[in-house]
């Protein structure tokens, strides 16, 4: 099944420790980007200058984890 722009869900790390999931404790996710903006942002018409995060869905529960780029 395709969602969120991964085919398959994945086994995640961050920091070097494998991610589960906060909510369910499930350890596979589908991974996508996304661009955080503001009120300002979209009534300008400026998205693209925003900041984008990687999120991480949980493939069990489809609770969503947010991290900004390093």
């Amino acid at each position: 099944m395709r969602i969120f722009g991964t085919e398959e869900p994945v086994v995640m790390e961050v920091n070097g420790r494998p991610l589960r999931c906060v909510v369910c404790r499930h350890d596979t996710f589908y991974k996508r980007s996304s661009i955080l903006h503001g009120a300002a942002a979209s009534f300008f018409n400026l998205e693209s200058a925003s900041p984008s995060c990687v999120c991480l869905v949980c493939s069990a529960c489809g609770h969503i984890h947010w991290f900004l780029p390093t």
